[in-house]
């Protein structure tokens, strides 16, 4: 394999490896059990929606609520879900429709 082959595969991994970690939730782990749901730091490589879901038995339930975010680091991104909710939500990324992160948030109560 050639030296210029070598840096091509390398440019390449490093690029997906970027642009897998620009879609992330910061390092929240539980969220205040109110009408609204927020969010420390969402970040996104383009721009998309987080949709927030109760959970029931461990697994994704009904949609709560959702908010547009932009490309970059969206800060305190707030998502209005009604009633307060009394079990865990889970948070989802979507990038062009498709899942680029989840993540799972303790209701402190």
């Amino acid at each position: 394999m050639s030296i210029k082959a070598i840096i091509t595969a390398a440019a390449a991994v490093a690029i997906t490896a970027g642009a897998a970690s620009a879609n992330t939730f910061g390092f929240q782990e539980t969220v205040e059990d109110r009408n609204n749901i927020e969010l420390s730091l969402v970040t996104a490589a383009a721009d998309g929606v987080v949709e927030i879901y109760n959970v029931q038995a461990g697994q994704q339930g009904a949609l709560l609520g959702e908010a547009m975010v932009n490309a970059g680091a969206n800060e305190d991104l707030r998502i209005n879900i009604g009633n307060g909710f009394k079990t865990d939500v889970l948070a989802v990324l979507k990038v062009d429709g498709q899942v680029v992160a989840t993540e799972e948030f303790d209701v402190a109560r």
